[in-house]
């Protein structure tokens, strides 16, 4: 997922799950255990079930970029399908007020499914309470509001493969500095259920998967402006790393930035969610040597596919995740277009050639 809109919103406070780094994989925020999204998939006699009733529904979304659009598109294409007509769709703006107006609005269309990302786990249990009371099938993505019921008040969570995502970008380190050597590991210090599932993650799969490779510096970071300042100083401690993990791709930026400034050009770097200015520097033989991504398009398609089979009255999975792919020099047109639905920046794609 692009964690930045998360993060910029506070997104998930209090969802951490207890003991999240003992699982080998992503778990929901009360333990559930994750269902693969490609499993959730509608038969053509349930397809055929849905035609001609005439359901609607409403993509409420916390903010507009990339992402959500790729969502959005997951979603529509799917509701297609099925002839679900999506009458509204909204951007909040990061804001939990405007989030409540745009719910009261949808409200007033009636649709039968509403697909959103709730941006405060406490203010949207109140916001949402009219649509549990109106009937209509909620999915939410990545959060949810507190005190909600599975099968009760929502249908599901989708959300990205957490785990893997970690354990992938682990993988594609351990390969560029040759299964061995020095990696330092900068994560994300606040209480976060997305990136603390894949921080520990990559931390586990490296300690557990990479006994020649050893983490010997670990920073902790809550504001990403200041990545390029704590990376210089991990670099002034330890300038001989092989590699460097960085748990989204904004501060991700600062770190190139201090390697740069360091003239080092042989430090590895991974990260997580897909920027312009990190896909650049690894299509021109930079630090960077691969970026691990969620499925954007996916998570959307999920979340129709599920907001359908509840309609029809099928039970649902109260936790399911998309796909995590790693996406290198080699294989960034594809890997951009795999997870957002759109063709990688110019700028990359001029680089690639």
């Amino acid at each position: 997922m692009l964690l930045k809109n998360l993060l910029n919103a506070a997104l998930l406070t209090g969802a951490v799950l207890s003991g999240a780094a003992a699982h080998a994989q992503t778990v929901g925020p009360s333990g559930e255990a994750a269902t693969p999204s490609e499993k959730i998939t509608l038969s053509d006699s349930d397809l055929s079930a849905l035609k001609g009733k005439g359901y609607k529904a409403a993509l409420l979304w916390h903010t507009s970029s990339d992402f959500t659009n790729a969502v959005s598109a997951g979603a529509k294409d799917e509701f297609a399908k099925a002839g679900v007509d999506v009458i509204v769709q909204t951007d909040a703006g990061f804001d939990a007020a405007r989030q409540r107006s745009d719910i009261e609005t949808a409200l007033a269309a009636k649709p039968n499914v509403i697909l959103a990302l709730p941006l405060d786990p406490t203010t949207s249990a109140e916001a949402f309470s009219q649509a549990v009371k109106d009937g209509s099938k909620l999915v939410f993505l990545s959060n949810l509001p507190t005190g909600y019921k599975h099968g009760t008040d929502y249908a599901a969570i989708v959300t990205d493969d957490l785990y893997q995502m970690g354990k992938q970008a682990a993988d594609a380190l351990a390969k560029a500095i040759g299964g061995k050597g020095k990696v330092g590991y900068i994560f994300h210090d606040a209480s976060y259920y997305v990136t603390n599932q894949r921080d520990q993650a990559f931390k586990s799969t490296i300690e557990n998967n990479y006994p020649d490779i050893k983490i010997v510096a670990e920073q902790g970071i809550s504001d990403p402006a200041r990545a390029e300042e704590l990376a210089n100083a991990m670099l002034l401690k330890n300038p001989d790393l092989d590699g460097i993990y960085v748990t989204w791709a904004e501060p991700a930026e600062g770190v190139l930035a201090a390697l740069r400034s360091n003239g080092n050009t042989k430090t590895k770097v991974v990260t997580l969610d897909l920027s312009e200015p990190v896909g650049l520097d690894m299509v021109k033989g930079g630090n960077v040597t691969a970026i691990v991504a969620d499925k954007a398009y996916e998570l959307g398609r999920a979340m129709a596919t599920t907001g359908m089979k509840s309609l029809l009255g099928q039970d649902t999975p109260p936790f399911i995740v998309a796909p995590a792919l790693t996406v290198t020099k080699d294989t960034v047109s594809e890997g951009w277009k795999n997870s957002l639905n759109r063709d990688a920046p110019q700028s990359i794609l001029d680089a690639a050639k």
